[in-house]
């Protein structure tokens, strides 16, 4: 290393969209002035990209930065992304920090290292969002397996318990075309795999007058990608256009994640989500004719305010009556600037807590109920990385986590695998064909 290069660690919370974004900002970083290095070494640049989803994330953000500080006390410390768009004047209190970059600013963030010095204060540039907001090209590097590339940023949707469209502005993407260039320059890495992301993925196309099924066929022609897998879509979203694509392709898996939020039409209606669950009902019965082993996740929101204990049984009934996968199981943490904030019958954090283990039991179940029904199947799995106990992990299309006794030959390849059963660990045991 040159003796005027600087370590630089990156060191990334949040969603996929986040870790596609950081591996972009990364690149932009001249290398004949920095030298990436892991989060866990010594670094005179530590660069925080952080979420503000929840109170738990904003809490998370803060003990990252700490963390950092702590380690190194004489490195240069950045904290970006957005609880750095959000709360600023939050993060720049905290003794230590000496740049802060909003959710614009943050892939600038070269020009604002000219210096390396510690701040007395520290440097606060996080601007207002509007509908002006250019999209940042991102796709994430690093995992030799799969990439998240980003198709599509921020929301137009409001709901009432989100400040996404605070922190990332209004709905936005680019072009077919420049999405297709930068996935070849994904395959040209060797990577088999893409994960779009975005905020709302099947939102893609309002920009450009595109649509999400045409950007999916100009993905699946490029030599090279093997698999594309889809993010999160909303069930209104979610068309029958959609799924048919889905199940005629060999490219496409067959995993979707579908926001569920609530199983109770008023709940729905309180957090402003723009759907009756019987709309996701109906599209999980469409899923389900069309490609009968798809992997379907979905994500609930436990003790939203107002939610009494018969709406709570209502959306568990519901659920259990979902033939889905598994779930992503959130408490409702309260923010500030959204709706749902001023809303009455706050549910206490005991029961918040009480209600989502019973929706966690209910997702260990349909999970291993899955799993179950999908024995003596035959799968496609990318191999990933080392496990515990000398295995080799990997997914197979419709998201069913499988291991193998560990083999380094393996990683990075796709293998044509049946189904045995449930390992002890929980993943499924399989029979490389």
């Amino acid at each position: 290393m040159s003796a005027n290069k600087k370590k630089v660690a990156f060191h990334t919370l949040g969603c996929k969209l986040n870790f596609a974004e950081t591996s972009s900002i990364a690149r932009s970083l001249p290398p004949e002035k920095f030298e990436r290095v892991s989060a866990d070494e010594k670094a005179d640049v530590y660069i925080i990209n952080t979420c503000s989803v929840t109170d738990a994330a904003d809490r998370k953000c803060r003990q990252a930065i700490k963390k950092f500080i702590h380690r190194s006390p004489d490195a240069f410390i950045a904290v970006v992304g957005c609880y750095a768009q959000l709360k600023p004047q939050e993060i720049s209190v905290i003794p230590g920090v000496d740049l802060v970059l909003g959710s614009n600013e943050k892939f600038d963030l070269s020009e604002y290292l000219s210096t390396f010095e510690k701040r007395r204060s520290a440097e606060v540039h996080s601007l207002g969002l509007s509908e002006k907001d250019i999209f940042h090209p991102s796709w994430s590097m690093g995992d030799r397996t799969r990439s998240f590339l980003k198709i599509q940023d921020g929301c137009d949707y409001g709901c009432s318990y989100c400040t996404i469209p605070l922190a990332r502005g209004r709905s936005r993407n680019p072009s077919i075309s420049m999405l297709v260039e930068e996935a070849k320059r994904i395959a040209e890495k060797g990577i088999k795999e893409i994960v779009l992301t975005g905020v709302n993925t099947g939102d893609y196309g309002k920009t450009t007058g595109e649509t999400f099924p045409d950007l999916l066929v100009a993905l699946s022609a490029i030599n090279g990608i093997e698999r594309i897998r889809l993010s999160s879509v909303e069930p209104n979203l979610l068309n029958n256009e959609l799924i048919d694509l889905v199940a005629g392709s060999t490219v496409i898996l067959p995993h979707f994640h579908i926001p569920l939020q609530s199983g109770c039409n008023k709940i729905l209606a309180l957090m402003r989500r723009r759907y009756k669950r019987e709309v996701f009902a109906d599209r999980i019965d469409k899923i389900r004719e069309k490609i009968p082993f798809a992997g379907i996740g979905a994500d609930v929101i436990a003790g939203f305010p107002g939610e009494t204990d018969s709406d709570f049984e209502e959306t568990l009934q519901f659920i259990e009556g979902c033939s889905i996968s598994y779930l992503h199981v959130f408490s409702y943490s309260e923010r500030p600037g959204t709706a749902a904030g001023s809303l009455p019958l706050k549910i206490s954090p005991a029961e918040k807590e009480i209600r989502s283990k019973r929706l966690s039991v209910i997702s260990e179940s349909k999970t291993i109920d899955f799993c179950l029904k999908n024995i003596n199947e035959h799968a496609m799995v990318l191999f990933e990385r080392s496990g515990d106990s000398g295995m080799i992990n990997g997914f197979t299309g419709n998201y069913i986590r499988v291991e193998h006794p560990y083999d380094p030959a393996l990683q990075g390849e796709i293998k044509k695998v049946i189904l045995k059963g449930i390992s002890n660990s929980g993943n499924m045991n399989i029979e490389i064909i």
